[in-house]
């Protein structure tokens, strides 16, 4: 089905990212999500206060604010939890993670891969690279013992920078959505319009996380900030510079991202379980099953927990490999 407009294509391929509105809906498609994390949010309450790390399990706060005084009394960020996907690194047999049905739901959502398509076409393979951040106002957020935030805002990066050289040709699609409105105040995203044009940049790594050196971001121009409202949906290209503002606000600033490539391309972390979301030539392929999902993301997590850490970064910690650029 065509949802997105030819002008809207054309304006994704010229400035690298685009925000469709009422993608989702709130109550039909949103809310089952939140009533799944409220669980897992219990499950971690218990399981930190059965080992003494939280004092009490603060079942009479609502969400955020049981959020933020679990992450304050633990002094620790616990959003693997939280997440629909694995770490690569450090991974153990019980490392958490929450592939929750709901969750299945809204990365098959029609009207979501409706938008994919008209992008990407509609062979479409939901990628095993989705995180849902939930970030705190950063003046409520644990530091480490080093004084440094433990989660704040997004470095600048590409998402390309995550993916090894051999899907460097994959056309991965970013996807973006909210789970309440995001604003510059509480840590919406900001872009570099059409800095997708300008292949792939030199990055570092940051405890772990890819960034692009400023020297190099004299070429991109200026960043413009782009608000996203509940329900509505940004969609970028793998190669657009972006990053996120602080959250300075006094709410938690909730938000998933994913991706996904044309099925026929080479496939991104492989080690890690994605499935085809949508697919006309091969129907019998798509995956509508979230407990198959569920079970596939133990699986992998057990075969790794074993096998040890695998080929995650082209980058290494604090050095820049300047003939990556392509």
């Amino acid at each position: 089905m065509t949802l997105l407009t030819q002008e809207q294509v054309a304006e994704f391929s010229d400035r690298g990212y685009l925000v469709i509105d009422n993608i989702f809906d709130s109550e039909t498609d949103l809310s089952p999500i939140i009533e799944e994390y409220l669980g897992v949010l219990e499950r971690l309450a218990q399981e930190l206060y059965a080992q003494g790390q939280i004092k009490s399990l603060y079942g009479d706060l609502p969400f955020e604010q049981r959020l933020i005084a679990i992450y304050q009394d633990s002094g620790k960020v616990h959003g693997q939890y939280f997440n629909p996907s694995l770490p690569v690194e450090g991974l153990r047999e019980n490392t958490p993670y929450w592939a929750g049905a709901a969750v299945f739901r809204a990365l098959r959502h029609k009207r979501l891969l409706d938008a994919i398509e008209c992008i990407i076409g509609g062979e479409i393979y939901a990628a095993p690279i989705l995180y849902t951040r939930i970030k705190p106002p950063e003046h409520l957020t644990p530091h480490d013992s080093m004084g440094r935030l433990l989660l704040g805002k997004t470095l600048i990066h590409q998402d390309n920078a995550g993916l090894l050289p051999e899907a460097d040709e994959t056309q991965m699609l970013t996807v973006w959505f909210p789970m309440k409105d995001a604003t510059v105040e509480n840590g919406c995203l900001c872009v570099w319009p059409g800095s997708h044009h300008l292949g792939l940049l030199p990055h570092r790594l940051d405890r772990g996380r890819p960034y692009i050196p400023t020297e190099y971001l004299k070429i991109a121009g200026e960043p413009v900030p782009v608000p996203v409202k509940q329900g509505s949906v940004l969609f970028m290209d793998k190669r657009t510079i972006h990053a996120s503002y602080p959250n300075y606000s006094q709410e938690v600033r909730w938000s998933f991202d994913c991706r996904y490539n044309p099925t026929n391309q080479p496939k991104v972390r492989e080690f890690f379980p994605g499935f085809v979301a949508r697919s006309y030539q091969h129907p019998e392929t798509e995956l509508q099953d979230p407990r198959e999902w569920d079970r596939q993301w133990k699986k992998a997590r057990e075969k790794l927990a074993k096998e040890g850490t695998v080929k995650f970064h082209r980058w290494t910690e604090n050095e820049t490999l300047s003939d990556s650029t392509n």
